[in-house]
């Protein structure tokens, strides 16, 4: 068996135990079986997407699993980057444990927190649209489940389930049509089979799946206009369970864009992927100017997200569009920078949301009018908050300054390059003769 095989191997073992200790352990092993599960996942999931980057091939069919569509995993390169990216944001199942020792009502947000990483796992491996679909709406039934965890607390909470639940079944409709009109003239819903017959769609075709998965994926990103349910499920849902959504969840909306527009449409025109940098820097701009203004700890880094995963898409919207102006050393530093910015975020964003749950647990306010002078009772969450502060302030020479530095560069060396823009697109009209 390969690495990466193994990996997966353990990851949805434990992933499964876990879940089952969530609803039949005894309620005061409950906290360390279903987090120790969690953490384990993470790490077996983080070794076989490490070994998937590094070339390792795998694949898995189950085809009697699921009636008429079954279910087709595979790992590659891209993949594994997103299940290694998701495995180390489930080490918060640690924190998971003595977080969920305070009370969670009920056996079901434990049981749903690994189930709810293991979707975050199927989603890159998916190798069919069909799975695809399955595994996404899995995601987003679990994930909804857990924002709503402490709904009998908080009168929030509801309100908050209620966006979510209506944004991420509308960008499910919208994912589904655009894979549906995608994959119609393949022989099979595989992705190999989708990427052979993807050349002879008609430009409107392929366009109009393309757009309605930018659509579907992106709101799941949080991205402008799609982004209103990030900033109040964020704030509502449990630390851990925030930690997960904000720096793993929302980068497979990144990856949906990049599986389709690059990989099974292998590409297209320029003003696909101009749509999708105008999108990334319009929400990029208005998170930012969110997280400024924001008093309420737990909202502002959700609007942070919605800021950095703006970014992100500016890179992969960049990446594209060199690539069909014939630009492949711009459009691949592009998507560098990215890829890299993703990564940090997560790491950032992850600690960023624990620290900040440490302080609402203690203080019992997220206004950060009311919080103050909390470095000597809790010396250990300050350093942590003001390292994730540090990265997610992009200054050298941390890793977001890096990545951000990146995109500048091959933004810089990408547009000014003559003929950046094809020609077919930008060709005036002749004047009309006299």
């Amino acid at each position: 068996m390969s690495v990466v095989g193994a990996g997966l191997a353990v990851a949805f073992t434990a992933g499964t135990l876990g879940t089952l200790a969530g609803l039949l352990a005894p309620r005061r092993l409950r906290p360390a079986a279903t987090g120790g599960a969690v953490a384990v996942t993470g790490g077996a999931a983080v070794v076989a997407g490490v070994a998937a980057m590094g070339g390792q091939a795998w694949s898995l069919a189950l085809p009697w699993l699921v009636p008429l569509v079954g279910v087709d995993l595979a790992a590659d390169r891209l993949g594994g980057f997103f299940v290694a990216v998701a495995g180390a944001v489930a080490g918060v199942g640690v924190y998971a444990t003595a977080y969920t020792r305070g009370g969670l009502d009920g056996r079901a947000p434990q049981a749903v927190l690994p189930l709810f990483v293991l979707s975050l796992l199927l989603v890159p491996l998916a190798a069919s649209i069909g799975t695809l679909l399955l595994c996404w709406e899995l995601m987003a039934l679990t994930s909804l489940l857990l924002v709503l965890a402490e709904h009998t607390r908080r009168a929030e909470v509801a309100t908050a389930g209620r966006w979510y639940a209506v944004m991420t079944h509308l960008g499910f409709a919208a994912v589904a049509v655009g894979l549906l009109v995608l994959s119609a003239p393949a022989a099979s819903g595989g992705f190999a089979a989708v990427r052979a017959t993807a050349p002879a769609l008609p430009p409107g075709v392929a366009g109009l799946a393309f757009v309605l998965c930018v659509l579907g994926f992106g709101s799941k990103a949080g991205i402008l206009p799609l982004h209103a349910w990030l900033p109040r499920a964020h704030p509502e849902a449990p630390s851990h369970v925030s930690a997960l959504m904000s720096a793993a969840m929302v980068n497979l909306g990144c990856y949906g864009i990049v599986r389709v527009g690059a990989d099974l449409l292998g590409g297209g025109p320029a003003w696909w992927w101009l749509v999708v940098l105008g999108l990334g820097a319009a929400s990029a701009v208005h998170g930012i100017l969110q997280a400024a203004v924001g008093s309420d700890v737990k909202r502002l880094l959700g609007h942070s997200t919605t800021e950095n995963t703006g970014l992100v898409l500016v890179g992969v919207g960049a990446s594209g569009l060199f690539a069909a102006s014939g630009a492949p050393g711009p459009a691949t530093l592009a998507l560098t920078a990215a890829l890299l910015h993703l990564a940090t975020h997560a790491a950032f964003k992850t600690l960023l949301f624990l620290a900040a749950g440490s302080v609402v647990h203690a203080t019992g306010t997220r206004d950060l009018d009311r919080l103050g002078g909390l470095r000597r009772a809790m010396p250990l969450t300050t350093a942590a908050f003001g390292a994730g502060a540090f990265a997610a302030a992009a200054l050298p020479p941390g890793p977001a300054f890096v990545s951000e530095w990146l995109l500048l560069q091959a933004l810089v060396h990408g547009f000014p390059r003559p003929g950046w823009w094809p020609r077919s697109c930008c060709r005036s009209r002749s004047p009309p003769s006299r």
